[in-house]
């Protein structure tokens, strides 16, 4: 198929197993192995400053733990808003297309963190807004996981999205674990003969330069565009008026948003809470939390992501419970498992709501073609593809807010009150309001009752 167009593809037909079998699964995978490359590395820029904003103090930079915060959430809500244009932009470019331009703008952030954290006397004002262009690194979540959703069928959407999404993620423990290391040699070193503050700063942007070059070159020249999955920025902007798209984007707040925002703020808040030990360790979240999110979709394909998600919320409150006692009574090692836990439950709740998203807008319009016969129904299944693509995104964008409001509400607790404990309830609060929504919605006994389209769908 590649031989007889290297760019773009006319016909595409996943839930035609023939098609799938013959030639499908190889072109899939392909893509989705390229895409999950782009989007690690996406993920690695993108939360930087999760490591770099803990050595600053000591490189000479007189910030307030505050503005260290904002440093951490900055990037975290650009990347929120960057999710927009990214999820109607595959459908608009194509996903080869706009892998690659995606992937190319990662130099901006990469080479202004090398350059200024290099320079002591940067103003807290343009840090924040050198901070900032790593958000370019969070739109790619939402073009990558809409691209991927038209490539695969239905039945095994919940576990290649959670691949590519878990690929993506663990980008985060990547830069946790292997940033504190790098900035400790000087292979790499090219603004300056001595480290500033016993690190070199700047090896955490230029680390990634190689990575990303290798990305481009992949998307050029392994992956496709697909004609089918051609739509207008219109076509795609019916899912905005539909409900459940604002209840999904509700709950994925509470899933990926406590994942990346965690993640955020995971190595500050230890340096802060336990400063005598190493936020080294900090990488073990995001790890846990990405290798337990293609367990959620897997989970939700066999028993329903709706009872993955609820049961879920469960966990999480029970365990952010446990974070509040032991950071209360500066048990670290109860702390750090009970934050593992929390994280573990991130991962499952992320690829469990995802997988609900594709099953809900499939069941909406398979209901709306009913009677139309085999025709309405393919015309349903094309409209279904296209907007479950937009819905993953733009729920997506929604859902990464908590990369800004996690750590920004860590700083403001700990500025106000001497501790996280404030943040900590807050968030408590919030997932029962999910557990509330998820329940009402999609598992009430009557879908008419619950809003769901159907019954099979309320049980996604």
């Amino acid at each position: 198929m590649r031989d007889q167009n290297p760019t773009w593809i006319s016909e595409w037909k996943p839930e035609d197993e023939a098609f799938w079998n013959a030639t499908g699964k190889t072109v899939a995978r392909r893509n989705l192995i390229w895409s999950i490359v782009a989007e690690h590395i996406g993920f690695s820029v993108w939360l930087i400053w999760s490591i770099v904003a803990t050595k600053l103090p000591a490189a000479g930079f007189h910030f307030t733990t505050d503005e260290l915060f904002q440093l951490v959430a900055v990037p975290g809500l650009v990347g929120s808003l960057m999710r927009f244009p990214y999820t109607f932009a595959v459908t608009m470019f194509g996903g080869r297309n706009w892998t690659i331009f995606s992937a190319s703008v990662l130099f901006i952030p990469t080479f202004a963190l090398a350059y200024f954290v290099s320079h002591p006397e940067t103003p807290f004002w343009l840090m924040l807004c050198v901070a900032a262009t790593a958000g370019l690194g969070g739109g790619n979540f939402a073009s990558s996981m809409a691209n991927i959703s038209f490539f695969y069928p239905d039945r095994m959407k919940g576990w290649a999205l959670g691949l590519n999404a878990a690929g993506g993620n663990i980008g985060v423990s990547s830069v946790q674990l292997l940033t504190p290391i790098l900035m400790g040699v000087g292979l790499i070193n090219l603004y300056q003969a001595t480290p500033v503050g016993g690190a070199y700063l700047q090896n955490a942007g230029l680390m990634w330069v190689m990575p990303l070059a290798v990305a481009v070159f992949g998307a050029v020249f392994y992956m496709n565009n697909l004609t089918s999955a051609q739509s207008s920025f219109k076509d795609q902007l019916v899912i905005v008026g539909n409900k459940h798209t604002w209840i999904m984007a509700f709950i994925y707040v509470g899933t990926f948003g406590s994942f990346i925002g965690y993640s955020a703020a995971f190595p500050l808040l230890i340096k802060t809470q336990f400063p005598a030990v190493t936020i080294a360790i900090a990488f073990l979240g995001p790890l846990v939390g990405s290798l337990s999110r293609p367990l959620g979709g897997l989970l939700a394909d066999k028993v329903g992501g709706a009872i993955v998600t609820f049961w879920n919320f469960i966990a999480m409150g029970a365990a952010t419970i446990g974070v509040l006692y032991f950071v209360g009574i500066k048990d670290f090692t109860g702390f750090l498992v009970m934050f593992l836990i929390l994280f573990v439950t991130t991962g499952v709740g992320n690829g469990s709501t995802y997988r609900m998203i594709p099953s809900i807008f499939r069941e909406e319009n398979l209901r709306k073609a009913r009677g139309k016969g085999e025709p309405g129904r393919a015309l349903a299944l094309k409209a279904a593809s296209i907007e479950s693509g937009a819905a993953l995104g733009f729920i997506g964008a929604i859902g990464a807010c908590g990369g800004y409001l996690i750590p920004s509400g860590f700083g403001k607790s700990i500025a106000m009150t001497g501790g996280p404990q404030l943040a900590l309830v807050i968030y408590l609060a919030f997932y029962a309001i999910c557990l509330a929504f998820t329940w009402w919605f999609y598992l009430r006994r009557s879908p008419a009752e619950s809003g769901a389209p159907s019954l099979a769908e309320a049980r996604v």
